[in-house]
């Protein structure tokens, strides 16, 4: 059947043929799975998690469209204005992979799945613990859509955050 479409002389079916080869070859030229999986556990992955739980909305900036820099901006806002203070650890990240590329109005587009263990401690003003389990890890399972930002040359830091997904699992120690 590929041969059939690779030799097809319908005009429809060769045109999305060209489309589909260039978005393939678009994809496969900017990053290799195994080195979009590395540029994440090496260099997206640490700085964006880190300046969440550091809410340092400055780096996130640089890290995230527009659209879900408002978001996670909103909730460090929210935590700010109930006088929270989060300190959380992250332990380790792992099964990180790169699930999907497509192209999209921003360019190519990523979907990249992994899971972080991370220990969380919650204070409020006066320094009071407010929420606290350090015998528990939670196991973070994201899926996180990256977008290649075109105005940065260096791939190791073009890659934005275009959305964000998650869901958390206790684990005792």
């Amino acid at each position: 059947m590929k041969m059939k479409y690779d030799e097809s002389d319908d005009a429809f079916i060769r045109a999305s043929s060209i489309l589909t080869d260039k978005i393939t070859g678009l994809l496969g030229g900017l990053f290799s799975k195994m080195e979009m999986s590395e540029q994440c556990k090496n260099n997206i992955i640490p700085n964006v998690l880190e300046a969440m739980i550091s809410q340092e909305l400055d780096i996130l900036k640089d890290w995230c469209y527009e659209a879900i820099y408002s978001q996670l901006a909103n909730l460090i806002q929210q935590a700010k204005g109930l006088a929270l203070q989060l300190h959380s650890c992250i332990v380790d990240t792992d099964n990180i992979d790169m699930a999907m590329g497509t192209m999209m109005e921003q360019g190519p587009v990523l979907i990249i799945p992994f899971q972080a263990q991370m220990v969380m401690l919650i204070k409020n003003s006066k320094g009071k613990v407010v929420e606290d389990d350090l015998e528990t890890v939670l196991q973070m399972l994201y899926v996180w859509t990256l977008c290649q930002d075109k105005d940065k040359l260096n791939p190791y830091v073009a890659g934005q955050l275009l959305d964000i997904s998650t869901s958390s699992i206790k684990q005792v120690l």
